[in-house]
C-alpha cells in the first residue's frame, strides 16, 4: 500500500470515526498499519489508534500502540515526530496513572533539540504533566503546569487546548476545595466550546458538562449537578466513551447520595413503621405510612415510568436510556413505542444497571 492509498484508507477511517462506527474504522486503520509501505502514514495511522483506544478507555493498547509510534519516529529521524509520540507515551502512561512515567515522558518531550512542534504541541505537554502532577497530588506544580499550558494557549489562539486545560483547572480547584473556582473555569470551557466548537467533537462539550456537574455538585446545586451529568453522559452514550460513561455514574451516584440520603432514610423509616404498625394490626396507621411512603417515593421520582411501581421495592433489572430516565426493563421489553417513554427522546445505546 504506498502514499496516496494509505493516506485514502486513513481517512476512511475517521469518517468511520466520526460516524460512532468505531469498530470499522480500528478495522480500516489496522489494515493500513499492516500493509502500509509509507513510514509516515504508519505514523499517522498510530496516532489515530492511540486516540481511539483512549476515548474507549483501552489504555493498554493506548499504551502499545504509543511505543510502536515512538519506534517509527525515530526510524523516520524526525524530532518532530519523535515529540508527538513521547506525548502520546506520556498521556497513555497518565492515563494507567503511571504519573511519575507521565512526567518523565512530558519533560523528554520538552528536551528534544530542534523541534518546530513545541510551538504547536507545548501547551499539551504542559497539560499532560500538569494532569499527572495532580494525580500525585502535587498541586503547586501542576498548577503551574497547567497556567504554562493555558499560556500557550493563548498565545497560539488554541481555544481547543484552553478548552481542555479549563476542564482540568476545574479538576484541580475541587481537589483543593475551591468549589467556586472549580465551577468558574469548566464555565469558561462551555463557553469555549458554543462561541467556538461548531466543527469540535461532541467530546469537548461533554467532558465540559461533566466538570460543572461535579462542581455544582460539590457547591450543592443537586439540580444543575443533574442537568449537566445528564447531558454529558447522553454523549458519552451516543459516542461510545466509556471512561465518560464511568465518570458519569459516579457522579450520578453522588448526586444521588448528596440529596436522597435523608429522602432515602425517610422510605426505609416508613417502610419500617409500616410493617410494626401492621404486626400491631394498627391498620390506620398502616395505610398513613403506605401513604407517605408512596409519596416520597413520587417526590423523589424512584418510580418506573410504564409501571408506576417503585424504583427499588422489589429485585429487578433497570435500563437506563441516554435521556437520564430509568425504567424497569420488562417494561421496556413489553413497550411497543419507540424512544423513551417519557421525553420521547430517541432511546439509542441503552445501558443496564
Amino acid at each position: 500500500m504506498g502514499q496516496d492509498q494509505t493516506k485514502q484508507q486513513i481517512e476512511k477511517g475517521l469518517r468511520l470515526y466520526q460516524s460512532n462506527h468505531t469498530e470499522k474504522a480500528l478495522q480500516v486503520w489496522m489494515k493500513v498499519l499492516e500493509k502500509s509501505s509509507d513510514p509516515a502514514g504508519r505514523f499517522r495511522v498510530l496516532g489515530c489508534l492511540v486516540t481511539a483506544h483512549s476515548e474507549m478507555g483501552r489504555y493498554r493498547e493506548m499504551l502499545k500502540f504509543a511505543v510502536v509510534q515512538v519506534d517509527t519516529a525515530r526510524e523516520l529521524e524526525d524530532a518532530d515526530f519523535l515529540l508527538e509520540s513521547y506525548l502520546n507515551l506520556a498521556r497513555s502512561n497518565e492515563k494507567l496513572c503511571e504519573f511519575p512515567k507521565a512526567i518523565s515522558y512530558c519533560k523528554t518531550c520538552l528536551g528534544l533539540p530542534g523541534t518546530r512542534a513545541v510551538a504547536r504541541l507545548g501547551g499539551q505537554v504542559s497539560l499532560s504533566m500538569g494532569n499527572a502532577f495532580l494525580g500525585l497530588s502535587l498541586f503547586q506544580k501542576a498548577l503551574e503546569s497547567f497556567e504554562k499550558a493555558l499560556r500557550y494557549a493563548h498565545n497560539n489562539d488554541d481555544t481547543m487546548l484552553e478548552c481542555r486545560v479549563c476542564c482540568s483547572l476545574g479538576s484541580f480547584y475541587a481537589q483543593v476545595k475551591d468549589y467556586e473556582k472549580a465551577l468558574f473555569f469548566p464555565c469558561k470551557a462551555a463557553e469555549l466550546v458554543n462561541d467556538y466548537g461548531k466543527g469540535w467533537s461532541l467530546k469537548y462539550r461533554a467532558m465540559s458538562q461533566y466538570h460543572m456537574a461535579v462542581a455544582y455538585r460539590l457547591l450543592g446545586h443537586l439540580g444543575s449537578a443533574m442537568e449537566c451529568c445528564e447531558e454529558s453522559m447522553k454523549i458519552a452514550l451516543q459516542h461510545g466513551d466509556r471512561p465518560l460513561q464511568a465518570l458519569c455514574l459516579l457522579c450520578f451516584a453522588d448526586i444521588h447520595r448528596s440529596r436522597g440520603d435523608l429522602e432515602l432514610s425517610q422510605l426505609r423509616l416508613h417502610r419500617l413503621a409500616e410493617d410494626i404498625c401492621r404486626s400491631k394490626g394498627l391498620q390506620r396507621e398502616v395505610r398513613a405510612h403506605v401513604v407517605r411512603f408512596h409519596a416520597c417515593v413520587e417526590e423523589t421520582e424512584l418510580y418506573c415510568g410504564l409501571c408506576g411501581e417503585a424504583i427499588g421495592e422489589q429485585n429487578g433489572r433497570l435500563q437506563a436510556l441516554p435521556c437520564a430516565h430509568l425504567f424497569h426493563l420488562r417494561c421496556l421489553q413489553r413497550n411497543i413505542a419507540r424512544g423513551c417513554p417519557n421525553c420521547r427522546r430517541a432511546s439509542m445505546k441503552p445501558g443496564f444497571v
